[in-house]
């Protein structure tokens, strides 16, 4: 008996007591895990942890003075016999049918008052809880004062509700006492379905081999040698196995040991919420890789992704259309005066795709097939540039797919899923974005450049020379043909200086024409260049927010759950 108190002791040390700190910061952990992954992971597989959280919550708000233990076992092995035996009153029904407790049956050692809350959280009902408080005991049941001890239905039973109250009760009692006899205690329902489900509870767990008076002194150290081999392969290795009789105090006085050991250190509640933090992390481990470093979507992916929606949105075609644009508008600015009139007759290219400030043609009806071929592209009338075609299309939804997939290629599953459908979330609103980005970029075509009124000016002032050139040579025929004095022209060398002065504006506009046209050219492909860097980095800026942005969010996601997990898990 000594041993076996001893042994007792030993798996209740008070140097593993649970620390009621580390277990709320364990707790908070899960709970930024939870919100970190909220709307990325299947909510199936959340359920644990969502409960956990729900679970102790309560149980911590509830007593912490008392222990809620739970007798469980299969039928026949004698529990409502050891529950009666223990309070040393007849609580339970006991008998020869099968099942015999149908019903959870509560008895608390001390005043009632403070686990009436409790047990209406575990939900025995009023009638079947009774009071193991009396004046005739004097001091002997002092020791399990805070004991509340629970006699469960038959795990086992025929009743499928019998069975539905056990599984859950085993989630919220503090510590499970599981009453074998010496029949059934290799029974394989009983270690498969519940005793190898505890392993990550063997601080709270105690196995007993009731009924331990119908074996003779050889046989139970065999019968509890064989349990205690059982137990350890269940992964229960160090919880007690202890031999118990319902015949006497004697026959429950290791159990009794255990229990007073466990109410006075009052750990049993903190030590079960613990490994039932274990359990969910263990089963939210593969949800996350501890050795896998930050990530971010690579710069190249981006680039092709920003060309891939430049080209859908139309950049290259305004490009050109900026390039024609420019070429009309010198053209126009720095050709002869006396032939511009007939440049203005040719319309304007950008004014012709609506990006020019001309009046925004009706709103377009939808069109089938949208920018990506998954959508449709919503009429918004900003400009005229031509839908993309398929090719484009494609082009832009292989793009956003090697987003996703680059992504989310190290990141377990099913992270990736949610990396994919975060990249594709908003696609529905991008082609408005992208013909906003491409309608309001400014393409630097407002202002005229200086050379241009330097040339304008020129212009103007050979044309000017050329008119009074011809002016003062048709005076002279007027003069002469009224029969009037001629004129007498200056010379400049051998020709009249009105000669000089027509013939020499007319070259000179013509050769400024021809000189500034490689100029316009030139400049013409910087208009080009400068407004397709604008439009590239207005839709980029698109694709950041309605594709990247949501990628990067889920990964951030990702580092942050699992930066919670590894607190849980105890990792810093």
């Amino acid at each position: 008996m000594t041993d076996i108190l001893g042994r007792v002791r030993d798996a209740f040390r008070p140097d593993q007591r649970a620390d009621p700190d580390r277990l709320v910061e364990r707790l908070h952990a899960v709970n930024r895990f939870l919100g970190a992954v909220d709307g990325h992971l299947p909510d199936e597989r959340l359920v644990a942890a969502h409960t956990l959280i729900e679970r102790a919550g309560t149980r911590l708000a509830l007593s912490l003075n008392h222990t809620v233990v739970a007798l469980a076992g299969a039928t026949g092995s004698g529990k409502s016999s050891l529950f009666n035996s223990l309070a040393r009153f007849e609580m339970s029904p006991v008998g020869v049918r099968r099942p015999t407790t149908g019903v959870t049956h509560a008895c608390v050692w001390g005043p009632l008052d403070g686990a009436t809350r409790l047990l209406d959280w575990v939900g025995v009902l009023p009638r079947h809880r009774f009071v193991r408080e009396s004046a005739l005991d004097g001091a002997d049941e002092a020791a399990l004062h805070g004991l509340v001890l629970l006699d469960l239905p038959d795990f086992d039973s025929v009743e499928w509700s019998h069975r539905s109250e056990v599984d859950r009760l085993l989630g919220l009692v503090d510590l499970v006492v599981w009453v074998v006899d010496p029949q059934k205690y290799a029974d394989k329902v009983l270690h498969r379905s519940y005793l190898r489900e505890f392993h990550r509870h063997r601080d709270v767990t105690v196995v007993v081999l009731n009924q331990a008076d119908r074996l003779s002194p050889d046989e139970l150290p065999r019968v509890l040698a064989d349990l205690r081999r059982l137990v350890d392969a269940d992964q229960l290795t160090g919880v007690p196995v202890l031999a118990t009789s319902a015949l006497g105090d004697a026959g429950t006085a290791p159990l009794r040991g255990a229990l007073e050991q466990a109410v006075a250190q009052r750990q049993a509640a903190l030590r079960r919420l613990s490994g039932d933090v274990d359990t969910v992390i263990e089963g939210l481990a593969g949800l996350v890789d501890p050795g896998r470093a930050d990530d971010d979507v690579d710069r190249p992916t981006i680039r092709r992704l920003i060309d891939a929606l430049a080209a859908a949105a139309g950049v290259p075609a305004v490009a050109e259309a900026t390039e024609q644009a420019y070429r009309h508008r010198a053209v126009a600015a720095t050709g002869w005066p006396l032939a511009r009139g007939l440049r203005r007759l040719r319309p304007d290219p950008l004014r012709r795709l609506h990006l020019a400030g001309a009046p925004a043609e009706p709103e377009r009806p939808a069109e089938p097939g949208g920018l990506l071929g998954i959508i449709e592209r919503p009429s918004v009338g900003a400009t005229s540039v031509p839908e993309p075609s398929a090719a484009q299309r494609s082009a832009v939804g292989l793009a956003v797919r090697a987003v996703a997939d680059r992504a989310g290629a190290t990141l377990p599953s099913p992270w990736p899923a949610a990396v994919t459908a975060a990249a594709r979330s908003r696609l529905a609103d991008l082609p408005d974005a992208l013909d906003r980005a491409v309608a309001t970029t400014d393409l630097g075509m407002d202002r005229q450049p200086v050379w241009w009124r330097l040339v304008n000016a020129v212009q103007w002032l050979v044309t000017v020379t050329a008119v009074v050139g011809l002016g003062w040579l048709l005076l002279g025929y007027a003069v002469r043909a009224l029969g009037l004095p001629e004129l007498d022209y200056p010379m400049v060398g051998v020709a009249p200086l009105p000669t000089v002065a027509l013939l020499g504006g007319l070259l000179c506009g013509a050769l400024l024409s021809l000189l500034v046209k490689p100029v316009i050219r030139w400049a013409a492909r910087r208009a080009r260049w400068r407004a397709e860097g604008r439009m590239h980095d207005a839709v980029a800026e698109a694709a950041r927010g309605y594709v990247v942005t949501p990628v990067r969010e889920v990964l951030r996601a990702y580092a942050e759950a699992r930066s919670a997990l590894g607190v849980a898990a105890g990792r810093r």
